[in-house]
């Protein structure tokens, strides 16, 4: 069985296929999709195959994933650009005969108004017209999304939001990834739709506790509105258009878009999921 993972460079990927190394699949039947040779030299140095193509490039995908039996799709990074991204690797595959795909979507997709929801939706449609058998992983958030919110808490004492009585099911990186791997080593997947959140969620006075407990200080939790929200975010060097975006998306995860109470992430990997505090301390 010869399995390919994209965006094997970036976080989520590289745990993934470490993860699948740790399953004994043997370095030779792992196929990382890369976009630049020179980040994937860690990979090549541990055996695994290389399969060097950008999203934009379908040909290059199609000959990338020749010979692979199995794909894990970790969605791309780039915000907009997704669905054709995602159309040339899902044309590519089933041009290269790819029998199956794992594909990491979002949680409580079905329902999602945050902004990252469209085009979640749109690959999910795309698979479900190609005729590949596929699962999808319905990904809650990382507890490292809060990661850039620690320097802010070290200098002011603040975690900074405006999701007032948000409940957040996050988990580690490592977590979804452990859960990926699970899936597409796993027979008799194809349908299968997994809604993958952390537990305890937690509130964001409870998050703020945990950043606290993280870096050592005490840290409570600021509401704000999304316009001053936002105006943090700028004042920490976010983009002005994406610190709309993650200001915006803030009273949308109060209503409870990032929060499920699916066991299906704790089920697949067989423990519970890693706390806030052990995925940032």
């Amino acid at each position: 069985m010869r399995i390919a993972v994209t965006g094997a460079t970036g976080s989520l990927g590289g745990f993934v296929i470490d993860n699948l190394l740790e399953k004994g699949i043997a370095a030779s039947d792992i196929v990382a999709i890369v976009r630049n040779e020179e980040k994937a030299a860690e990979l090549k140095a541990r055996g695994i195959t290389l399969g060097v193509a950008s999203y934009e490039d379908q040909a290059a995908l199609t000959s990338a994933l020749d010979g692979v039996d199995r794909l894990v799709l970790v969605s791309g990074s780039e915000v907009g650009q997704r669905i054709a991204q995602h159309t040339n690797i899902i044309s590519a595959a089933k041009a290269a005969g790819v029998k199956f795909i794992a594909y990491t979507s979002l949680l409580n997709i079905e329902t999602s108004e945050l902004a990252l929801a469209p085009e979640h939706v749109a690959t999910e449609k795309l698979l479900a017209e190609s005729g590949l058998d596929h699962a999808l992983l319905r990904n809650g958030w990382y507890w490292e999304n809060y990661e850039a919110s620690i320097g802010a808490a070290k200098a002011t004492g603040k975690f900074f939001g405006a999701a007032a009585g948000a409940r957040v099911s996050g988990a580690a990186r490592k977590d979804f990834a452990e859960a990926a791997a699970v899936v597409i080593t796993s027979e008799n997947q194809a349908g299968k739709v997994y809604e993958l959140a952390g537990a305890p969620a937690l509130t964001y006075p409870e998050i703020a506790h945990a950043i606290a407990e993280v870096i050592g200080v005490e840290v409570e939790y600021a509401d704000l509105s999304v316009e001053e929200y936002q105006k943090v975010l700028e004042g920490a060097g976010v983009p002005a258009d994406f610190a709309g975006l993650l200001a915006g998306m803030d009273p949308i995860i109060a209503q409870g878009a990032l929060y499920s109470e699916s066991t299906d992430l704790q089920d697949l990997i067989g423990r519970p999921s890693t706390s806030f505090v052990e995925a940032l301390g």
